[in-house]
């Protein structure tokens, strides 16, 4: 297991929380930190005494007070470790479980694991701490299966651009007529009806406020 792990979680309830769960796995040395700043500037003092953390866990959220911060949000902390760092095993552990939050953290910011806060996610957190000590990746389970679905789909131009309107406010029988005038086909109802129809029914969701929503939760619009 773990020897040496840093928190850094700026609400004291939840750095609590994931301290217990870390002395329940045996770590042995926990140290916490409320400010991206002073997690920085712990590990690179680790570094320099030659007693490096070998896991960080950090959320991605912090609340900005009267204190002035360098480094202001978990995904640039994550950032500036992962390039002036030795190894060290990441962990975000946050409310912002958004598919494409997620997975530009582990294809962008090459964390190893991302557990969503919420109902039994302490159990998670020990699940993803263990799964990432033997050199796996973790996501937790409700948001792996979004971002499998995301990766998985291949939306077409027109699709996006049928979305992209509906989320400006157009009336969905007022599209054709849009489609006509930038000569963009097909441009029939009947066709911008049976896109729609498919998408809703190829990404689960019901109608077009939830196919807007995940959209934009994916990033595509």
């Amino acid at each position: 297991m773990f020897k040496k792990a840093l928190i850094a979680e700026d609400f004291e309830s939840y750095n609590s929380s994931v301290q217990k769960a870390l002395e329940e796995l045996k770590i042995e040395i926990i140290d916490n930190v409320q400010y991206c700043d002073d997690a920085f500037m712990k590990i690179k003092k680790s570094i320099r005494e030659k007693k490096p953390y070998d896991l960080l866990i950090t959320d991605l959220s912090f609340v900005s007070d009267h204190r002035e911060q360098n480094i202001t949000n978990g995904r640039d902390l994550i950032n500036i470790i992962k390039n002036e760092s030795p190894p060290i095993k990441i962990i975000a552990f946050s409310i912002e479980d958004r598919a494409e939050i997620v997975d530009d953290l582990f294809k962008t910011h090459e964390i190893n694991g991302f557990v969503s806060k919420g109902r039994e996610d302490l159990k998670e957190l020990k699940q993803a701490i263990k799964a990432v000590f033997n050199d796996q990746k973790y996501i937790s389970s409700n948001i792996k299966n979004s971002i499998k679905t995301k990766n998985s789909y291949d939306f077409t131009r027109f699709e996006i651009i049928l979305v992209k309107l509906l989320s400006e406010g157009m009336m969905q029988k007022n599209i054709p007529e849009y489609l006509k005038e930038n000569n963009i086909k097909p441009s029939s109802l009947s066709s911008v009806e049976k896109c729609l129809n498919n998408m809703k029914e190829s990404l689960g969701v019901g109608n077009n406020e939830q196919l807007i929503a995940l959209c934009k939760d994916w990033g595509i619009i």
